[in-house]
Formats: structure tokens, sequence, C-alpha cells
């Protein structure tokens, strides 16, 4: 029997054995053992591997092995994946096994400024790890060239489709030198899209577990809760009070029921955040931070985290809503379980979600044990709602947007009332009689500035009521009181 291999064995950089050795890694996961050697030599490499089997590192290590030797300053390896979640996480190992190297690498997603990602484009970064969308933004302008890219990378292919990103990959393709590179193709499933292109892009490839069927992680003991549909929260909450749940990571179907369930968890005092694609960046980030540090108990999130949160030793996760796909099934659960671990998967299934839980079993070849929790009311009435009707959240909109209207409106009637009511006080002011044709204007008594001179003599402040000068001489132009025009009148 041959021995299992170590990352000794794999002939890896010695700086990279120390990081590896330091975060407690000493043998590689089956899909590191097949990826690394093949991708050292230089080979492109097509590989279907699960979430949690450890891919992140089958990719990296080769990669990074080959730039220890490669000048600094250029970047020379892009990672491509599916969600900024992911692209953190990817950023995060290879900050985490790069130690003891003079190697660099920067994300690079949407929601955050692009003045530190063009930073990395400038410096040259040896790893950019981008989203397509955010990438294509950088392509447009002059500073992101990759004229010395040397090694490609498509995480997540299949989620990468479903997101409807095929398009924004081939665009992306245009933008790289054409010249010889090593890529490195990883899909958690192989469809006639993913294949398709995965034949166009690798010259030649090494081919790994292609024929194997998906499935979650054998560490992962799998449970279903049959439960009422309005009774999944107060389930939830009884699991989580009684101690059978330290920290769970729940999935959702949609946004909506997300922001509904951890509003509920937090009333009910469980410490819970949310995250899914509604939320800011900032938002999503202090949410996965909070949840990995242990601030919040729960992680609501929906279907766009399922390949994006990787929490080190997370033994629970539960499927509050049953997933349509068999494929999302075994992606949400393979959150828990990760390298070779261990956790639990729980889903809560109603009456009506039976349909979709026989397609998961068939898919995945196994029937799920079901569980009834002791001392739980399963006849409770429910507290309140998740799922508002969408009647009723229409409804709700636009009464919304019918007091906005009014609103604006009432404000608009004020405004044009106060200026109505301005026209007619100046309207109603007795106007003042005109003045005869050809006749000068009325004027007011002149008051020259104090010591200026009148006829040649220095004049000294006027006093109240007082017509004369102080001190004759000169023309004086008659009377201050009168109408007629003085000749040296600073108005003149």
């Amino acid at each position: 029997m041959t021995a299992s291999p170590t990352f000794t064995t794999l002939q890896l950089h010695p700086n990279l054995l120390q990081g590896l050795k330091e975060l407690g890694f000493a043998r590689p996961t089956p899909i590191q053992g097949e990826s690394i050697p093949p991708a050292l030599e230089g080979r492109d490499l097509l590989a279907c591997a699960m979430t949690g089997s450890g891919k992140t590192y089958a990719f990296l290590l080769p990669i990074l092995h080959h730039l220890m030797s490669k000048p600094r300053g250029k970047t020379r390896a892009l990672v491509l994946t599916p969600t900024r979640e992911l692209a953190a996480q990817i950023h995060d190992s290879l900050k985490d096994v790069t130690i003891h190297t003079p190697l660099t690498g920067a994300a690079v997603f949407g929601g955050v400024g692009m003045g530190p990602q063009e930073h990395a484009f400038r410096s040259g970064a040896d790893v950019l790890i981008a989203t397509p969308g955010r990438l294509l933004d950088h392509f447009r302008q002059p500073y992101a060239k990759l004229e010395a890219l040397e090694f490609l990378v498509l995480d997540e292919a299949d989620r990468m489709l479903d997101m409807g990103f095929l398009p924004e990959i081939k665009k992306i393709l245009r933008h790289l030198p054409t010249t010889k590179r090593q890529t490195l193709f990883f899909s958690a499933t192989m469809p006639p899209p993913i294949a398709a292109l995965a034949q166009e892009m690798l010259n030649k490839p090494v081919t790994l577990n292609l024929q194997r069927t998906a499935a979650p992680a054998k560490g992962i003991t799998q449970a279903v809760y049959p439960v009422a549909q309005d009774l999944k929260s107060a389930l939830l909450i009884s699991l989580l009070k009684r101690g059978d749940m330290p920290q769970a990571l729940v999935f959702t179907r949609t946004k909506h029921r997300a922001n509904r369930l951890a509003s509920q968890l937090v009333a009910a005092g469980i410490k819970a955040e949310r995250i899914h694609g509604n939320r800011s960046q900032s938002q999503r980030t202090q949410a996965l931070a909070g949840f990995k540090d242990g601030s919040y108990q729960v992680l609501v999130a929906t279907d766009i985290a399922a390949r994006g949160i990787d929490v080190e030793a997370l033994g629970h996760v539960v499927n509050f809503d049953v997933p349509v796909a068999a494929e999302d099934y075994i992606h949400r659960v393979g959150r828990t379980a990760r390298a070779e671990a261990t956790g639990e998967a729980f889903t809560f299934v109603s009456p009506e979600e039976e349909g979709e839980l026989k397609l998961i079993e068939r898919a995945i070849k196994k029937q799920l044990p079901r569980v009834t929790v002791p001392d739980f009311d399963y006849n409770a009435k429910p507290q309140a709602k998740l799922e508002v009707p969408i009647a009723e959240r229409i409804a709700e909109i636009r009464k919304k947007k019918a007091e906005d209207r009014a609103r604006a409106a009432a404000k608009v009637a004020r405004r044009t009332a106060a200026q109505q009511g301005e026209v007619e006080r100046k309207s109603s002011k007795p106007a003042r009689p005109a003045a005869p044709r050809g006749a000068p204007a009325a004027r007011g008594p002149e008051r020259p500035a104090e010591g200026a001179k009148v006829g040649g003599a220095r004049r000294g402040p006027r006093r109240p009521g007082g017509g004369g000068a102080a001190g004759g001489g000169g023309r004086s132009g008659g009377s201050s009181g009168g109408g007629s025009r003085r000749s040296d009148s600073p108005y003149k």
C-alpha cells in the first residue's frame, strides 16, 4: 500500500512548508495530493473538487512555489472567483501561507474603493484574486495591464456560470496576454457549458475526479427536521437555546426571509447577523468577521455566501429552507466539516418542501434520517410571521409611496401659499407718488463723509436736524432739504 504523501514529499519551497507547518497542515487533502504534482510540472489542470476539500491550497501552493524564483514587481498570477467573500477567503489563505516569503497578493472586488486595488495593479502584486465585474472595471483603465501573467485560475467555475459570468470571463480572456500560460480550472460540477469553456481554455489538461458523483464531505452528519413552515423559527430558537448548536450558519431562500429571521433571533436574545446581496460590502465584511470571532452565535445567509464563507471549525450548518437544487445543498452543507474535519448539517423540512428533499436524497444517493426534538410543541401557534405574503409587501410599499407623495404635495402647497402671500403683501403697500416728467427724482439729504470738504471748507459731522454747512465759503448749491442737485454731490 502506497503511503499518503506529505507536503515535504511534494518538494514545495521550504518557506511555504514553514507556513504550512505553522498553520497545522502536515498532509495534503486528496485533491491537493492529486493536483499539486502535475501543477508543479507546469501542466494545465481540470479538477472537479467539492466544497471544503482543500482546493484553495491545491492551486495556490504550486503557483506560489514557482513565484518564489520570479522577480518581484509584476503580477504573474490571476485567480477568478464568483463572489467577494470567496475572493477575500482566498486572499486570507494566501497571506497565511506566505508569511515567511516576500510574495504579495491583493483581492479585487466590488463594494469597496478602487484606490488600493489600483495600487496593487501599479505596484505589481504577485497574485490578484478578483471577481469578474470589478476586474473588468479596472481593465477600462490604462494602468490595468497584465502583460507578465503566467498563471490563471478559475475557481468555482460552475458557480460563475450560475451567476451569469460566462460573458465576462470571455471578455477577461481577451484582456490577457496570448503568450503561453498555465491554467488551473476548478469546478464542483461539470455541466456542458463549463466543459466547453474548459476545452477552449486548457491545453492538454490533466483531469481529476471528473466522474465523481457530487456528494457532501464524509465528515458531515446530516439530518432532517420535519416541521411546519410557521414553526421553523421557534424550532431553531429552541435548538440554539438548549445548547445543541453553539454556533450555526443558517441558510434561507430569500433576502427578505434572512432579514426577518435575524430580527426574530435577536428579539429572542440570540446574537445574530445576516449576510446577503442587498447589504453593503462593509456590512457583509463586519457580519462575517463578527461570526468568525464569536461575536455572533448565528449568521443568517442566502446562497450568495454558500461558497464564500470559510469558518474554522464551524460545527453546524442549518438549511432553514430546503434548497431547490441538490448542488446548492452540497455547497451549503460543505461550509462545515472542511478540510476533513467533522460537522453537522440540519435541514428543516415543511410538508410542502418534501418534493425538493426527495430530489436531494436521490442526487446524493442517501436517505437522510428524520429527527423529532423532544419537548418541542409541534402544534404551537406561531408567535410571529416570518414570511410576509408578497401581496401584503406590495400593498405596504404602495402605501408608503402614497404617503411620500402626499407629504411632497403638501410641502409644495405650503411653499406656493407662502410665495403667494408674499406677493400679496408687497402689492398691498401704498405706491409712492411719481415725480413729474422731466423733474429730478426726489432725494434725501446727502451726508458727505466726516471731514470731507464742501465748497473748499472742511465740514464736521452733521448735527441731527441740521441743514447748513459748518463754515460758509464756496457754493453750497442751496438748501440740503430741497430738490436741487448739488454740484459737488458724491452721488453725481
